[in-house]
């Protein structure tokens, strides 16, 4: 079994989005963290840009189906809400897919 890596784990959550956001979860910066333990258990934190979020059960387990599509790996999800989400946590990826880059800069 080949250990698991963080490259992978992004991969695969770039193929989630919530269906109000037309960005990926990791790149609209709703990713806090991913570990990676022994036995390719990976446990991720995250947040929902909002606590009335129509999708709050449907992304934790989209991004839990798309993770264990890597062989031999064990996901789980805790969905925590401090730090608050704000739009500064998205990528620089993220602000160029939704048009918020300026030009100059």
């Amino acid at each position: 079994m080949a250990n698991v890596t963080q490259e992978q784990v992004i991969r695969q959550l770039k193929q989630v989005h919530d269906p109000e956001i037309p960005v990926d979860v990791y790149n609209f910066g709703l990713i806090y963290g991913i570990e990676i333990s022994d036995g390719n258990n990976v446990k991720i934190t995250m947040t929902l840009s909002s606590e009335a979020c129509p999708a709050a059960q449907m992304i934790p387990s989209e991004i839990i189906r798309k993770v264990e599509m890597i062989e031999d790996v064990k996901c789980t999800v805790e969905v925590v809400w401090e730090p608050r989400w704000t739009p500064e946590l998205i990528t620089a990826e993220g602000r160029r897919l939704l048009g918020l880059d300026h030009p100059d800069g």
